[in-house]
């Protein structure tokens, strides 16, 4: 029963707010410096560029466990009656990342393992559905709250929503029309879910300012520009000559870190906002 008490005292005092939101800043800081650390490209046997195997692996691991991590931490929310936003928000938030998670394994090992870049994969399944379920995810949380935003606020929306449009469409003929139809269809389901993502996110940003829950919804929202950035940069980078591992790409680990602080801050208000309303009703 002692050890029992201990182990569950241990579990509690480690898991804590404050020690997930620290691990979660750690591993972002850990990856931007390897990130700027190794990035660089070393001449090979043959006299060609390109960056060690190991340091790609390296930028796999941070971008996997941060997604997997978000993953856990927004499925926890939905696991929990209390949650603010609502369950099915982060239920679908939390699948997202998951399927974000997986697709990012199958890209790895085909990239690393097989030595093969094609244009579609089976990992691109994964992403589709992880971008699917993100903007539901999203989108039903906006729903769920009563948007009555200013004047200037729209402007902002409306600014970003025009600015992130006009990049994705700039980037996207800068690289041409692909000659097949799927990759061609592809490309532009993924540049025109990050402009949606985008948009969401700026109008949760503003919607939430200064709500019980707006931290958690800042970096959500900030984990949909990270994204957004990511997403834009390999679009712009890709070519005959790319290769995995330009320090841009490291906010594809800030998203999934920024994710994952989101919902461990609701987690956090929706567990202090319950203890308040029962403590009134003992009162």
């Amino acid at each position: 029963m002692n050890n029992s008490y201990e182990n569950s005292f241990l579990s509690k005092s480690i898991f804590t707010t404050q020690n997930i939101v620290l691990a979660n800043i750690g591993w972002a800081v850990l990856a931007l410096l390897y990130f700027l650390l190794f990035s660089a490209k070393v001449p090979g046997a043959d006299g060609i560029e390109s960056r060690a195997e190991w340091y790609v692996i390296g930028t796999n691991i941070f971008e996997a466990l941060a997604y997997l991590g978000a993953s856990i931490l927004c499925l926890r929310n939905w696991l929990s009656p209390q949650i603010v936003s609502g369950r099915n928000v982060w239920l679908l938030i939390g699948l997202g990342m998951l399927s974000y998670f997986v697709g990012g394994i199958i890209f790895g090992y085909t990239e690393i393992i097989l030595k093969d870049e094609p244009d579609v994969s089976v990992g691109d399944i994964f992403f589709v559905l992880s971008y699917l379920l993100l903007g539901a995810g999203m989108i039903l949380a906006v729903a769920s709250r009563r948007i009555n935003l200013e004047k200037w606020q729209w402007l902002i929306v409306l600014a970003i929503a025009m600015f992130g449009s006009l990049l994705a469409w700039w980037i996207s003929m800068q690289q041409g029309t692909p000659s097949e139809l799927l990759v061609a269809i592809l490309n532009w389901f993924y540049v025109v879910s990050d402009v949606v993502l985008l948009i969401i996110a700026t109008t949760l940003l503003l919607a939430f300012w200064g709500g019980r829950v707006s931290q958690s919804w800042r970096m959500i929202a900030a984990a949909a520009f990270s994204l957004y950035i990511a997403d834009m940069w390999f679009k712009y980078a890709q070519g005959p000559n790319y290769q995995s591992g330009e320090i841009l790409e490291v906010f594809w680990v800030f998203s999934g870190v920024l994710f994952g602080m989101g919902a461990v801050l609701e987690y956090d208000a929706s567990l202090r906002r319950t203890r308040r309303t029962s403590g009134r009703k003992r009162a």
